[in-house]
């Protein structure tokens, strides 16, 4: 049992000596780890957890992977200062389609259980919820943090949202947990997990937390809502660029929770930086190499590289540009095509790109007029941004 390779990477472990008893009981731990489809794209930063998850199924473990359908519509309260807006069903059932590919591009396909916890919170009936509700008080939750600071603020807290955290820890007693691994924004669901498993008479289980690695802009935690992420599934060029984006500060947190490097690996990494024998250039770059090769592989992250210096080294195009067809429309409202062609996401979004100067047709000036004529545009390369590009046809 490689009991460095579970902890490496981690920053909390609680109780440190009774993880030190689960892995000497001689049988596959339930490894559990919750994740809330509350956005269709698993990111790196969802995968820093996902990899540990994975260390364990390495080892033999069983991995419980739950998909949070039921408590996505209740919303998690973490670290969050006012009350979250709920998501539909709809809503959590198609982010759950588009994630679950997501996570079974970094765990292993066994030993693994995908379990969605509306198959015992939705038949729940009202002794149930009174049951779960007595593990705990009031007083107790409010030694949160975030509940506390906004009691203290006089803000609302739901009744709803004091519910979350044990519906969390109910989930740990369906599938009896003896590990729930968690960023280190989810220590205190983490905790009352082991709370609500020793109300319903079970060995509480371990808490284990992973930093949370931040977003590409090196300053917020990497969110889909904020658009600094980067997806598992991006294709292997944007992957690489958008790697190439972190900046250089971010570097060092990068190469420790979204690669596979050992410690020692990335040490030598950045002691190399900090004498000015590895330039931080050289070093993004073997970073971008070596995230694109984890999801897909070295071939792969070399035609990506090769990519970028086509496109931001030569300054050319790319090779693989995708077409999309103009119809027969004439005029051409070029915001509508750039949302039609997946440029960017709405027609709200492609008028600012162009007034914000970031559209370019073949690679020339920016683009300063919304309406063009259907002849201007076809054959044309429509470039948005440093890395998206279609070809009107």
């Amino acid at each position: 049992m490689d009991r460095t390779r579970l902890m490496h990477g981690t920053d909390t472990v609680v109780p440190e000596s009774e993880l030190d008893h689960k892995l000497e009981l001689g049988r596959p731990l339930r490894v559990k780890l919750g994740m809330d489809p509350t956005a269709p794209t698993v990111t790196l930063g969802w995968a820093v957890v996902l990899r540990k998850l994975r260390h364990f199924q390495e080892q033999g473990h069983t991995a419980v992977l739950i998909v949070g359908d039921f408590t996505a519509q209740v919303g998690d309260p973490s670290g969050k200062s006012s009350t979250r807006k709920r998501l539909t069903a709809d809503e959590v059932r198609g982010h759950a389609e588009n994630v679950l590919e997501g996570f079974r591009r970094v765990l292993l396909p066994e030993p693994l259980e995908i379990r969605y916890n509306s198959e015992w919170l939705a038949d729940m009936n009202m002794v149930d919820v009174l049951e779960l509700t007595s593990s705990t008080t009031v007083a107790q939750m409010l030694e949160r943090d975030d509940f506390s600071k906004r009691a203290a603020a006089n803000e609302p807290i739901s009744m709803l949202e004091f519910m979350y955290p044990l519906l969390q820890g109910y989930d740990s007693v369906a599938v009896e947990a003896d590990i729930e691994l968690g960023g280190t924004d989810q220590l205190w669901n983490l905790l009352m997990g082991r709370a609500v498993q020793a109300r319903y008479g079970q060995e509480p289980q371990v808490a284990m937390t992973v930093p949370l690695l931040v977003g590409t802009d090196g300053v917020q935690k990497m969110s889909q809502s904020l658009g600094n992420y980067i997806g598992v599934d991006d294709e292997a060029n944007d992957m690489f660029g958008k790697v190439m984006s972190v900046s250089d500060q971010a570097m060092d947190q990068y190469f420790r929770l979204a690669t596979e490097l050992s410690v020692a690996e990335v040490d030598d990494i950045m002691g190399s930086l900090a004498s000015g024998s590895l330039h931080p250039g050289q070093a993004k770059r073997l970073l971008a190499r070596t995230i694109v090769t984890l999801y897909y592989d070295e071939s792969t992250a070399a035609g990506a590289e090769a990519a970028f210096d086509r496109v931001f080294v030569d300054h050319g195009l790319p090779d693989d540009i995708a077409e999309f067809g103009l119809g027969d429309v004439d005029p051409v409202w070029l915001p509508g095509v750039l949302a039609d062609a997946g440029l960017v996401t709405s027609n709200g979004e492609g008028r600012r790109m162009i007034d914000q100067g970031a559209v370019r047709i073949d690679g020339g000036e920016a683009v300063t007029v919304e309406e063009f004529g259907r002849s201007e545009l076809l054959g044309r390369v429509v470039q948005v941004g440093k890395r998206r590009f279609v070809k009107l046809v």
